[in-house]
């Protein structure tokens, strides 16, 4: 028998309490640069149990403006910056090329929290494209020298073989270099957080970047 898609969206709940915990937020507490509340609430949502909360949305668009958006890891966050990777010719790499500004969107529903980010991308020098890549698991470097990103595939069994390649050379030469994979890097103009509220009272605090440095106000829900 199909499957009632409205049915089954009726039936689910949002913040389950046996799978989430709603903490308290003041946003009067929080500090005046958003990267240290990330650091914290990142850690909070590891300690809780939150699967892969290292993963976010990465939206980008094309020349034409229209928009696109995938699941990507995050490689590091810092003073200068929100870090993920790509090949420079997959379709992500083609719209930063074109568009270089993006947004991120990081979500923890076992706390019900969201972070969300925007602003202009630039490509980290290549050594250290490079330097990242190669600081990672073999399956990742075997994922990089596959290539090939966003093309048309033939059939699995090219991908199949192409991957074994891949990892063999991977195991065989830890350092093999692959010269489109690139490290972006999103410099913030925005940083929202989102902590969800069980009376729907939602707080929701955002920095904006501005000449000053960085301002905090209060969003309705």
């Amino acid at each position: 028998m199909a499957t009632d898609l409205h049915e089954l969206l009726r039936s689910l709940r949002v913040w389950d309490p046996q799978l989430t915990r709603l903490p308290s937020f003041d946003p009067t507490t929080a500090p005046a640069a958003p990267l240290p509340l990330f650091a914290e609430w990142f850690a909070a949502a590891v300690a809780a149990g939150q699967t892969e909360p290292h993963t976010m949305s990465l939206a980008t668009s094309d020349e034409a403006g229209l928009p696109d958006v995938r699941i990507v890891m995050l490689h590091g966050a810092d003073e200068t910056g929100w870090s993920f990777a790509s090949h420079a010719g997959s379709r992500k790499g083609r719209h930063l090329t074109a568009r270089p500004y993006a947004a991120l969107c990081f979500y923890w529903p076992v706390l019900g929290r969201q972070v969300r980010i925007r602003g202009p991308v630039s490509a980290a020098p290549s050594e250290e494209a490079q330097g990242d890549l190669h600081a990672r698991s073999t399956g990742a470097l075997a994922a990089a020298l596959t290539g090939r990103q966003s093309e048309v595939l033939g059939s699995v069994e090219e991908m199949a073989r192409a991957s074994e390649s891949a990892w063999e050379r991977a195991r065989s030469e830890p350092e093999a270099p692959v010269p489109s994979w690139t490290l972006y890097r999103l410099r913030p103009e925005e940083v929202e957080f989102f902590q969800g509220d069980e009376a729907r009272r939602h707080v929701r605090l955002r920095y904006r970047s501005t000449e000053e440095g960085w301002t905090r106000e209060l969003l309705w829900p």
